[in-house]
């Protein structure tokens, strides 16, 4: 919105030249940043003062860790904070003809409201296990694939209006399109290889990557201030893969696919590092709120669109690997359990609890232990995935 005033005003007064710099994606970025860090920490205090005014605790399920009984009642639905400022800044600093943004906004607030219902039946209605995984796995779902579907034609068009054809010629033809190489899946630390998908293809994945990286980064969000710093750590690298593939040059020579209007995406992952910031002044231990469902459900659909847009799903795994990680040990856990139940006729772990943050601590690790060291194999995860950039 203000790159649209600025252009406007210089148009109307040409002799203040100072408005071109709204113009450089970087002064966007760094101001977005600032805006969605101060919109955070000045709202927290009044968020959370509202949220306990309203009795929105967070329920602790009986067969959680007992050390986290002390929980109880801490503000929950923090997300909101996040979502806010993010949605904010975003809006006040990208340019608003560009459809990549759009789309990632859409997805971040779509996951959000899921969350909101999930945790407003916890809080509301209380009953822990909130909104069940059938429905909760059948709206993301169609989240995902509305958003996959868009996604697989705009990679390669440059207007929606391109992008409707290319749908309808898709459909027309049996099913049956090329896709260029940039939308196929990029293989990381290899020079322009990369694997071609289809439609069908393209349209499965991007709704894994979406979808999964929602439930993975809910699934993380067991401990004070795990989650959100490795989001915006991996948030902020997805914004450097962003600025390049938007630029014809710097995508040239590092020989990455150049998308036209990717680049805005750093806009929204700069918003999205500052509200993540401010959320931490708030939930680091002892957290005053959680984020609850509504905040990670979104920040995880977020990470994905924009790691499919930038085509770097692999990198996304590889920086995000905390995140991966505990869904595996949920997915291990369960359907082990499942496995001996069936076998022996007594269910048996092979963790001692799990999403994994839960079994270090039953090893005897502190909260602040896991979640700093979980921080540090992040920020090495993520110059790893950096490291692409050029490594290739």
């Amino acid at each position: 919105m203000l790159l649209n005033l600025a252009q406007w005003l210089q148009t109307l007064a040409p002799e203040f030249g100072f408005f071109r710099v709204f113009q450089y994606l970087t002064f966007r970025a760094v101001m977005a940043a600032l805006t969605s860090l101060l919109i955070g920490l000045a709202a927290g205090p009044y968020v959370i003062r509202r949220l306990t005014e309203l009795k929105i605790g967070q329920p602790i399920r009986g067969y959680g860790m007992e050390s986290h009984l002390s929980k109880s009642g801490t503000p929950t639905m923090g997300g909101v904070l996040i979502l806010l400022s993010v949605a904010i800044s975003t809006l006040l600093w990208f340019d608003w003809s560009n459809r990549f943004v759009w789309i990632v906004l859409l997805v971040t607030l779509g996951f959000g409201a899921i969350g909101w219902v999930d945790d407003w039946r916890k809080v509301v209605r209380k009953d822990p296990e909130g909104m069940r995984s059938g429905e909760k796995y059948i709206w993301q779902s169609v989240i995902g694939l509305l958003a996959a579907l868009y996604l697989v034609f705009s990679i390669s068009e440059s207007s929606n209006l391109k992008v409707l054809e290319l749908f309808f010629n898709w459909v027309g033809s049996g099913f049956d399109v090329n896709l260029p190489p940039k939308a196929g899946l990029m293989l990381p630390f290899f020079k322009e290889v990369s694997y071609p998908l289809g439609v069908f293809g393209f349209v499965v994945l991007t709704y894994l990557v979406i979808v999964g990286s929602s439930n993975a980064v809910n699934l993380t969000d067991g401990l004070d201030g795990l989650a959100i710093m490795p989001v915006v750590m991996v948030g902020s690298s997805l914004g450097v893969f962003a600025y390049v593939t938007g630029s014809a040059v710097f995508s040239r020579y590092l020989f990455f696919p150049h998308i036209p209007g990717a680049g805005e995406l750093l806009i929204f992952c700069s918003a999205l590092a500052g509200a993540g910031l401010a959320f931490l002044w708030f939930n680091t231990h002892p957290a005053q709120v959680f984020m609850g469902d509504v905040g990670a459900l979104a920040l995880g659909g977020a990470l994905g669109t924009v790691a499919v847009i930038v085509r770097q799903e692999i990198v996304l795994a590889i920086m995000g690997g905390i995140f991966v990680v505990e869904a595996l040990s949920v997915m291990v856990q369960v359907s082990y359990f499942k496995y001996t139940k069936r076998k022996f006729g007594q269910g048996r772990r092979l963790l001692k609890m799990a999403p994994l943050h839960h079994h270090f601590e039953k090893q005897g690790w502190k909260e602040t232990q896991v979640v700093v060291r979980f921080w540090i194999i992040t920020m090495l995860l993520c110059l790893i995935g950096l490291s692409t950039l050029k490594l290739r």
